[in-house]
This record gives C-alpha cells, structure tokens and sequence, in this order.
C-alpha cells in the first residue's frame, strides 16, 4: 500500500493537527493554529493545547501517540484488517501503526479521522446477525470467509477480543458481538445480564440488547455511546481509553484502581465521576470481572469537558494469572472490602459511604449474578 508523508487528523470532520513520521520509530504532531485556539486538548497529559511539534516514543504503540492508537483495530478488528491486507497482497508485519491510520480513517470509535484515507473495500452489508456469526466463526478457526470484506466493512475498527460488528439499528449506531472460538453459545446472554445488573448497581451503562438468534439464547449489543443523534445528523464524541491517556499498554497489567481514580480526578475535577469509577471497581470485585485492563475504562470529552463514559465489556472473566489486570490497592487475587475502602480513602471518599455503596452493590450481584451456570 501507498504510505502518506503525512496525516491530517480530524474531530468530527473539523481539522486538528498533523501527523508525520519521525526518525524510524516515532511520530510527530502538531496542532494547527485555528485548533490551539478554538479547540480543546486531545489528551491534556501527552498532548498540552500549545504550540509546537510533540514527539512520540516508541513504546508502547509502535510510534504513535496512545489517542491516536485508540483509533486502531486491536483483537478481533486487527484480525480482519490482517487478513484484508494479506488478500491485497500486502505483509501486515510491514505496515506501521501511523499508516494503519490511514486504514482506518473516518471509522474509529471517538471522533477522530484521519486522512488521506486508504480504502480498498466495498461497503457490503447484511443484516443476517446467525450468518455474521457463523462467518467469523470460520475466520477464526483459519478457515477462508466468503464474506471477509463485509465483515472487514462492518468490523474493521473494532477493538476487543470477541468478533464483532457496527449495525445501524432504528437510525443509531450499534455494536454487536458474537462468541469467540473459546466462548459458549451462552456468552451473549452472559454480558447482557451482567449489565442489566450493573445498572441495578447503579453503574451508567449503555442502552443494551439481546438480538435474537436461531443457534443459541441471543447475541449481545449495546448502542455505541459515542456517536449522539441530533437535528444535524449524528455526532461524534472524542474518546480516550485510560490506556491511551496514561500511554501505557492495556497488555501489561501494571495498573491500581488508586492510579485510575487519580486519573479520574485529575481530568473531570468532579466527584461524581470519581464515585462513578468507585462504584465500577466494586461492581468488578464482587461479580469476578478480572479483565479489567486499561482499555476496558474510558473518558469521554464534549467541548473540553470531561466525564467517564459508560461501563463497558462487562462479562465473568479471569486475566493473567486469574488475578485482575488492575489491583486493588495492590492486591489482584483475592481482593476484600478492606483493600476496596483502601482505595476510596485515598481518593477522599469517607468509609461510611464507601462501605454502603460496596455492600449495595456486592449483595445486587449475589441475587442478580452468583449461583448463575457461567459464575464460578
């Protein structure tokens, strides 16, 4: 494929900045005027709104900036966009991060594009949810797809593990996942019910579903939260992963819920949203969600204001080792109440009301989630 000198970056169809390769293994960036003086800061910690050409490293995003890796396929869309490429007769292992970019360009998740755009595909679609299924379910166990550029159109910019695809549904954007080689028909109903129960938590999730299907109880789907309906069209609200503003690898579990309520505070400057980010680590202690990694939290920023994005990838899942990707004030394998109001001490919630919301939140998921055939 034909790699750009350079990349315009966009938020939601507005110019930004630049992008260009550095050296052999880095990027450079650069706000444009109009942007520092209108706009607002990508990532307030990596990339400051000032002027001036900002320097990646090279770790831990193959060269790119953490906001800028956001937007690339990872897991199941890194797949597709693998195999896209080896059909084209292209050696994914030789195409960087910067020009995956261009692959991607006005269909991240967030609001950020990126052109000149590179597309070599057709925008086939199908709304047949047992046939997407069954097509990913061969692209996974290596067996050729007939349908590779639809679900590569539907998919391709999708992060996560489990196979899945961007559905227009009743004029909303849609995610819709379907199992994995290692994951039960169940699986669907699974994440559903998880976060049917982190609603009764009182966790912010988004509008969720369970779509029929005629070879198991349903898939799941969850209408993307950012992409907002209005009078205009739809808009796209800039996300950024904690991953990406930390610049550190979701990879590598190397993060504490004390550093991601820090985080919290440190962008929103609310309290409300720091009680959003306690309420969740609780929700993940109590019903064994363990893939808590730095991908699988989020902040969402509309006019520069920040705020955390709804709850996401919600399922019984262990990591490495069995332990939590992010410990809870250090401790990972067995965490208790104790190291749970550890962390609301240091983040300045009062015990008495970190010990409520826990004990809420632990005995909703043993009558909603405990005894269930998938827990435990």
């Amino acid at each position: 494929m034909k790699i750009a000198e350079k990349l315009e970056v966009f938020h939601d169809g507005r110019p930004v900045g630049v992008m260009a390769p550095f050296e052999k293994y880095q990027t450079a960036f650069e706000y444009l005027p109009e942007w520092e003086k209108t706009g607002f800061s990508l990532n307030p910690f990596s990339l400051p709104l000032d002027t001036g050409l900002k320097i990646s490293k090279r770790d831990p995003f193959e060269g790119v900036f953490g906001i800028f890796a956001d937007s690339l396929p990872d897991g199941w869309g890194k797949l597709l966009v693998d195999r896209m490429l080896r059909k084209m007769g292209e050696v994914p292992d030789e195409i960087s991060a910067f020009a995956r970019l261009s692959i991607v360009g006005d269909s991240g998740m967030g609001a950020l594009e990126y052109k000149p755009v590179f597309k070599q595909v057709t925008d086939a679609t199908t709304k047949d949810l047992d046939r997407l299924s069954e097509e990913c379910r061969k692209l996974l166990t290596s067996k050729e797809s007939g349908d590779l550029d639809v679900l590569f159109a539907m998919g391709g910019s999708s992060g996560g593990a489990r196979p899945k695809v961007m559905m227009d549904i009743d004029g909303e954007s849609w995610i819709i996942k379907f199992p994995s080689a290692a994951d039960p028909d169940s699986i669907g109903l699974m994440e559903y019910e998880y976060n049917v129960c982190a609603k009764k938590c009182g966790i912010d999730v988004p509008e969720v579903r369970l779509f029929p299907s005629g070879k198991g109880p349903g898939y799941f789907g969850s209408k993307r939260f950012d992409r907002i309906k209005n009078a205009d069209g739809v808009k796209k609200l800039h996300m950024a992963s904690a991953s990406a503003l930390l610049e550190v690898s979701h990879r590598v579990p190397a993060l504490d819920y004390t550093s991601l309520m820090a985080l919290t505070w440190q962008l929103t400057k609310r309290e409300e949203e720091m009680y959003k980010m306690f309420r969740l680590m609780c929700f993940n202690v109590f019903s064994h969600n363990r893939d808590d990694h730095s991908n699988n939290f989020s902040f969402l920023c509309d006019s520069g204001i920040w705020c955390m994005a709804p709850a996401y990838d919600l399922t019984y899942s262990d990591s490495v080792g069995g332990e939590h990707a992010t410990t809870i004030d250090g401790e990972g394998r067995e965490p208790s109440l104790e190291d749970i109001l550890r962390v609301a001490k240091k983040a300045g919630i009062k015990e008495s009301e970190a010990r409520n919301i826990a004990k809420e939140i632990q005995e909703v998921v043993n009558e909603e989630l405990v005894g269930k055939s998938y827990f435990g």
